[in-house]
Formats: structure tokens, sequence, C-alpha cells
């Protein structure tokens, strides 16, 4: 009698259909807070320039459920990172049960008045406990202050600051203080990504500036390299002529007495002769 294989169908919940925008239209509450996130984004790029191997996300909402999709409760940090996903894919939004249930490793709130209790109270509760991100930071432009926290044991623990202010993420390997400086063409104080030895991580803009110092310091450098070549040059030049002048003069005073020495034996030989010619003289004479 053959064997019948009878397969057990598992159950899968269909999906429902729910419509998830990705912006609510609302404005950010400062020109300040568009740069900041763009300079956080740029430098990301350039501290990280393989895009394959994370996602960065600015101003962007992030859902992480269905009740959270049907009550319309957006949820949009103002930065996040998840690594170990291939953010070259265009996402309008983060949707966590697309994303194999991957959560943010970091978030960054930008504070203002109307968010700071919120991003301080709910929304540091939801990363705590919900999406359990390794790593948040709270800026606010206001007092340019900036506060940390790392989950240990499902909890956030203050992040400590170093003598400069500083706070070290982990997740991205690097410092995040302020600098007071200039950000696509707007003077202010911004949160800069510093590497571990303590220098900027540059924006593709300030990259570019800097190769362009360096070729240009570089030009520089093989110019004054080419100018020191060719005043070598003319000085082995003048040393030469010098030698050769001096080697002409040399046997031109060579010359002079050798011509010197020929008229003093010219000279020697025609007293010689007059010398020789008296004495015959006087021979004749006295023969006489």
């Amino acid at each position: 009698m053959p064997i019948i294989e009878i397969k057990q169908k598992v159950w899968e919940p269909e999906l429902p259909d729910i419509e998830l925008p990705s912006e609510d239209g609302e404005p950010l509450e400062s020109k300040w807070h568009h740069l900041q996130i763009h300079l956080l984004e740029d430098s990301l790029h350039q501290h990280w320039p393989d895009p394959t191997t994370y996602f960065v996300g600015g101003n962007m909402f992030v859902y992480y459920s269905f009740a959270q999709a049907r009550n319309r409760d957006y949820k949009g940090p103002d930065f996040f990172v998840v690594k170990g996903v291939d953010g070259s894919q265009i996402r309008p939004s983060w949707i966590v049960w697309q994303e194999g249930g991957r959560y943010p490793d970091l978030i960054i709130e930008l504070l203002s008045p109307i968010t700071a209790a919120e991003d301080l109270g709910s929304k540091k509760d939801l990363y705590e406990q919900i999406f359990k991100t390794f790593e948040y930071f709270c800026v606010d432009p206001s007092d340019h202050s900036l506060q940390g926290w790392q989950l240990a044991q499902g909890q956030y623990v203050p992040k400590p600051k170093d003598q400069r202010g500083w706070l070290w993420s982990d997740s991205l390997q690097v410092w995040l203080g302020f600098w007071e400086g200039v950000f696509q063409g707007t003077p202010d104080t911004w949160l800069r990504l510093i590497n571990a030895n303590g220098t900027l991580v540059l924006t593709g803009a300030e990259r570019a500036e800097a190769e362009r110092h360096s070729a240009e310091a570089e030009r520089q450098r093989a110019e004054a390299e080419r100018q020191r070549a060719e005043a070598e040059r003319q000085r082995a030049e003048a040393e030469q002529q010098r030698a050769e002048a001096e080697q002409q003069r040399a046997e031109t005073e060579r010359q002079n007495a050798e011509a010197e020495r020929q008229r003093a034996e010219t000279a020697e030989s025609e007293v010689a002769r007059l010398k020789a010619e008296l004495e015959r003289l006087r021979a004749s004479a006295d023969d006489t």
C-alpha cells in the first residue's frame, strides 16, 4: 500500500492593507534642523563610504507595528542609522516588518520647544523599550547641549562626556561634539561627527576642498622644487663659467709668462751675440 504523505499547511496571516505615508506635511522646526540632518547624513556617508553596509534616514517615518500604522501614530526620528543592511536601496520610510525586524541602531533627535518633552519622554521610552535602539542622543540647539544614552540590560544608561563635552558613539565609532563653522553657506554651531583622533569627519564638500588645497600645496611644492633646481642649475652653470674664466685667465698668464720667457731668452741671446761681436772687434783691433 503506497504511503501517502500529508503536509500540514501553516497558516500565515495576511498583511493588512494600510496606507503608510512617508511624510505628514509638517515642516521641520527651523533651517538649522533641516541643515543639521543633511550635515549628519553627509558626514556619515564620508565616514562610511560603502552604502551597502548601512542605511541612514533623516526626518523619516519608522513603522514598527500595524496598530501604530492604523492609528496614524507617526514616529519620525530626525536622524537614525541601521547597520548591516543595504542602504543603497531607496526607501520612502523604514518599515520594520519589511526589513527583517530590524530597528535603528542609533537615533539622534534635534530638540525644539515643541518636541523636547516628547523627545525626552515618550520617544525615549519607545526607543528604549520597543525599538531597543542601542544608542540615543538628544541635541538642543538653544543652548548647544548634548545628551546621550546607551542600552544596558534593557535600560538606557546616560553616556559620560569627556572633558571637551563630547560623547562617544560605539555604533558609529566616532565622537559627537559641537563645532562652530559654516555649512552650506550658513554659519552656526553644528553637531559634528569627530574621528577618534579628534579631527572632524569631513563632509563631501570639505573633503573636496581639502583635496584641492592639498593638490595646490603639492603644486606649489613642486614649483618651489623646480625653481630650486633651476637656481641650482644656474649656480652650477655660473660656477662652471667662473671656472672656465679662471682657466682662461690662467692660460693667458701662462702664455704671457711663456712670451716673457722667450723675450728674455731672445734678449739674453742678443746680449751674448753683442758681447761676442765686441770681443771680436777688440781682437781685430789688437791685431792691427
